[in-house]
């Protein structure tokens, strides 16, 4: 079994719109109804790498398996220096340690990048993203109550932040 990171290409984006519809449709990891098209991602990956931002994959043995991306937090030119970021892994690798690798890489990169501040915006009921989380650092900052809506209920989205040092 080998792990590889690195940058995406377009050749990824299909495996990519993959793991992004599954989590539209099966979780609350991403507040999207309705999936995503092969136009959508493209637009996507050519506005990150327009603005120097990365999109990191996790190929095992040829195959991507997850990826992870950070952007731009707020528009305002106050928060330049704060990304919010993204970490996918598709189900049947989740807890094999590629989320981490994800993580690690896009803490480094965007160190590297000059930013202060990472943040993660997770649904309040996914305890083991928070946990995951923690385990880099991430202190929670907040809760804001109800302000997503799906699989028929209301949804509490937790901040959480990295201050990168």
């Amino acid at each position: 079994m080998s792990l590889t990171l690195r940058p995406a290409t377009v050749n990824d984006l299909q495996k990519i719109l993959d793991i992004v519809n599954y989590s539209i449709i099966h979780t609350t990891a991403n507040y999207n109804y309705e999936i995503q098209t092969l136009e959508v991602q493209t637009k996507w990956f050519e506005d990150k790498k327009d603005k120097n931002l990365p999109i990191v994959v996790a190929d095992l043995d040829g195959a991507v398996v997850g990826f992870g991306s950070y952007g731009q937090f707020r528009e305002k030119i106050g928060y330049q220096y704060t990304v919010e970021h993204s970490v996918y892994v598709v189900d049947n690798v989740i807890g094999k340690g590629i989320g981490s690798k994800l993580l690690t890489e896009l803490i480094r990169l965007a160190k590297e990048q000059g930013y202060h501040v990472m943040i993660g915006a997770i649904d309040a009921d996914n305890a083991g993203s928070i946990a995951f989380h923690e385990k880099f650092g991430f202190v929670v900052t907040g809760t804001i109550r109800e302000v997503g809506y799906k699989f028929d209920h209301w949804l509490d989205l937790v901040f959480m932040q990295l201050i990168l040092k």
